[in-house]
């Protein structure tokens, strides 16, 4: 699936560079380089405040634990609902990783 949003050649590069990591080690090698630390911790913030809302937290457990702005909660919370299911497949193939 393709995004029109995201269709440029420089996003498709970066989502096959992505795809080309093997190992936890190489992902942390690579965002290391390509992203600030801020940069990192808001998007696993994200995927974070995603599961917990999958979960049925509230907004001010969110907000508690992970350290996230209601406006971040609302967003993400939105993707869940009218995204393209990003968030889903992910959250659903870590919890298959777990079991």
């Amino acid at each position: 699936m393709q995004l029109n949003k995201l269709n440029q050649k420089e996003v498709e590069q970066l989502f096959a560079a992505i795809l080309k990591l093997e190992t936890m080690e190489e992902c942390y090698q690579f965002f290391d380089d390509l992203c600030t630390v801020g940069e990192i911790k808001s998007l696993a913030q994200r995927l974070e405040v995603a599961r917990m809302l999958q979960e049925g937290c509230t907004y001010n457990q969110i907000e508690s634990e992970t350290g996230a702005s209601t406006a971040t909660i609302s967003r993400v919370k939105r993707c869940l609902h009218y995204g393209t299911d990003g968030y889903k497949l992910v959250l659903e193939r870590i919890a298959e990783d777990v079991k």
